[in-house]
């Protein structure tokens, strides 16, 4: 299973939009096609909302399965068929 942590689209400690998508523009997204994907739930600083929908939308495109939280205790958010 692949790890998105969003620990790593951290700027001087928070989450600042700007930053966040030049970040997530530069992701290979394809290394997730057909992959299993958790984006980790617990983070050192307030994730908005936005950014996990940002995250979710670009994964959809290439992801076989979606899950938030860690993963004793995943909830699947995605499938595709």
């Amino acid at each position: 299973m692949q790890n998105i942590n969003l620990d790593d689209f951290l700027t001087e400690g928070i989450i600042k939009e700007k930053d966040f998508r030049e970040k997530v523009s530069l992701i290979n997204w394809e290394k997730y096609q057909d992959q299993k994907v958790i984006i980790k739930g617990c983070s050192k600083a307030a994730v908005p909302t936005w950014a996990y929908l940002i995250i979710t939308a670009n994964l959809t495109k290439y992801a076989k399965r979606i899950y938030f939280g860690e993963p004793c205790s995943a909830i699947d958010i995605f499938k595709n068929s």
